[in-house]
């Protein structure tokens, strides 16, 4: 992500960041456990009514049992019907009270899923806003928006359609456990052991799995990253021809994404077959042995205990497959949490809740003090820039590109915190005022527009309150622009969308209007007029030169001929303020300044 000054003089590459180190699959896990404490009273009562619906499922066998042996003793006799009903209705009531609870289970569960997903992005999106600009220099826009949306939402779909399973399934498994060996401890340990082995397969292939449920969730972030920077670029892509490359690069992406989920989704998906397997087996072993126990005259199992035997083995081995479905949506949430946590627990910008300086009747007087600076610890790009600018005057900031220009605004609005030295507005240091103080100083207009869903009058009023239209009238004026709304259907309401299609000289146009109207004692221009043409950057020009009138401002320049007014131009190379001037001045000298000027007017 572009940091707020565009690309002059930022860290090179990606990974300048410490991004927090990943954690193990299990502890990922966990902190979605702990993350959603605060709901332990609600999930308590989903896990008595898993429970209670656990009970009911398997008490239920236990009376097909006696139903089953009381019509097999009045096959010869005559059917006890008064029994029968009996059985029948308190099955009845055991099977409606198990839905209820089940219910009640499902719908708890439902509802603090949803509630921590909706925490979840609160959180998040507060953390978007507390973390530092480093954090966007070592992401792609892509990446982050991944993890805003796609692993989210994989935690939630986990949360909502697992731990209820989860949660019965256990219940279930021990349940049955403790009804089986009550019923008969032979077939319980044959049903015990025939269902070890699909532990033993789905143990193996957990293991084997879980690293591609990581590497897609990892490919699935750079693919949203390399989708989102081509979209965005599009026409520099096809003016330099480079689609070819980029769909080759797509593809790479696109056939890992692919490789790693096919194989993911493989491998989970082998569990249920296993399962359905093992399951299989071991009806066949309860009726093979419980046939031979009735066979060799053992009282002890009957046609009845066969039959509930059957229904305990599906019920055993149900609870299993359920888990090997859960565990498989687990290893996705699993990879979600890790990248979305490494969010959350990324280092915040410094803590400001202890600064209370304020400046009230701002003069503009400005101070730079040995001031050193790297995007990198080891990497310093300002050395010693010092510098003292009066209030109401026009500083030109030129070099050549990767001097230290922008790098040097970015640390006077405070986006970035000198290492070294400081930085002072009316002899007082930024660094005892918050950043959001800080930034109500300037008005900033830089060479990237920035405009946003809605109306012109949203995007000119942008954060001020009880703007009326004759400010905005002024405004719009002053820059030219004031017969184009007048010719729109809806004026200042109409909306910005791609019906509407701006030139790149009218969004500036916009955003220098944004700037007349927040009217901040101190402003920033970066190259402000370079997307505007020769008629309308006169226009522009003498618009920002009002507003330049009364108040320090800043000017990043390239073209050397829109600063020749500048009252002072701080001339930088390498970090490093080399010549301090007005423009005669610095011609004079015939210095590096002079090299600059030449260089843009030779003939």
């Amino acid at each position: 992500m572009a940091g707020p000054m565009g690309g002059h003089g930022r860290m090179g590459g990606r990974g300048g960041y410490p991004m927090t180190k990943e954690k193990a699959d299990k502890k990922a896990l966990m902190k979605i456990v702990v993350y959603g404490k605060r709901y332990l009273p609600a999930i308590m009562v989903a896990v008595v009514c898993a429970i209670g619906g656990a009970v009911t499922t398997i008490i239920g066998p236990d009376y097909i049992s006696e139903l089953t042996n009381t019509m097999s003793r009045g096959l010869m006799t005559g059917i006890d019907m008064d029994e029968i009903m009996r059985i029948c209705i308190t099955l009845g009531i055991i099977y409606i009270t198990g839905v209820i609870l089940n219910y009640i289970q499902q719908f708890i569960t439902a509802t603090v899923t949803q509630y921590t997903s909706k925490r979840l992005r609160t959180d998040i999106d507060k953390k978007i806003n507390k973390l530092p600009l480093r954090f966007f220099d070592s992401s792609t826009k892509g990446d982050i928006l991944s993890r805003v949306t796609n692993d989210v939402d994989t935690i939630s779909q986990t949360l909502s359609q697992s731990i209820a399973s989860l949660v019965s399934s256990i219940a279930l498994f021990f349940g049955v456990l403790f009804m089986m060996f009550k019923t008969n401890v032979v077939l319980s340990i044959i049903t015990i052991i025939t269902s070890f082995i699909g532990f033993i397969f789905m143990g193996a292939i957990l293991k084997k799995s879980q690293k591609y449920f990581n590497a897609k969730q990892q490919c699935l972030g750079e693919m949203n990253g390399q989708v989102e920077e081509v979209y965005t670029n599009h026409n520099i892509v096809k003016a330099f021809g480079g689609q070819p490359g980029e769909v080759k690069k797509f593809e790479e992406t696109n056939e890992k994404l692919y490789s790693n989920n096919w194989r993911s989704q493989f491998l989970s998906g082998m569990m249920m077959p296993v399962m359905g397997f093992v399951g299989n087996l071991a009806y066949a072993m309860i009726f093979i042995i419980g046939v031979l126990f009735i066979n060799s005259g053992n009282d002890a199992v009957t046609l009845g205990t066969i039959m509930a035997f059957v229904i305990y083995a599906r019920l055993f081995t149900q609870p299993l497959q359920n888990f090997s479905q859960s565990m498989t949506s687990f290893q996705q949430a699993s990879a979600a949490s890790k990248r979305v946590f490494e969010m959350l627990e990324s280092e915040d910008m410094p803590d400001e809740s202890g600064l209370s300086k304020k400046l009230s009747g701002v003069k503009g007087n400005v101070e730079f003090r040995n001031v050193k600076f790297g995007y990198l610890k080891d990497k310093t790009i300002i050395h010693n820039f010092s510098a003292k600018l009066t209030s109401g005057q026009k500083v030109a900031i030129v070099g050549p590109t990767g001097a230290g220009k922008t790098t040097m605004v970015n640390l006077l609005m405070k986006f970035y915190d000198v290492d070294e030295g400081d930085i002072l507005i009316d002899d007082c240091s930024i660094k005892e005022m918050k950043r959001e103080e800080v930034h109500d100083l300037f008005d900033m207009i830089l060479q990237d527009t920035w405009l946003f869903s809605g109306t012109i009058r949203d995007n000119l009023v942008y954060n001020k309150e009880n703007v009326s239209d004759d400010e905005l009238n002024r405004a719009v004026k002053a820059v030219g622009l004031k017969h184009f709304i007048d010719t729109l259907p809806n004026g200042y309401d109409t909306e910005l969308n791609e019906a509407l299609n701006l030139s790149e000289g009218q969004k500036q146009q916009l955003t220098i209007a944004r700037a007349i109207i927040k009217d901040a004692p101190l402003l920033i221009l970066d190259e402000a007029t370079s997307s505007v043409d020769t008629r309308t950057e006169l226009v522009i020009q003498r618009a920002m030169d009002d507003l330049t009138k009364g108040r320090t401002s800043f000017v990043i320049a390239h073209r050397l001929s829109t600063i020749k007014n500048a009252d002072v131009i701080l001339v930088m190379r390498d970090g490093d303020i080399v010549e301090v001037g007005n423009h005669e001045e610095l011609l004079l000298k015939n210095g590096f300044y002079a090299e600059l000027y030449k260089a843009q007017f030779a003939k």
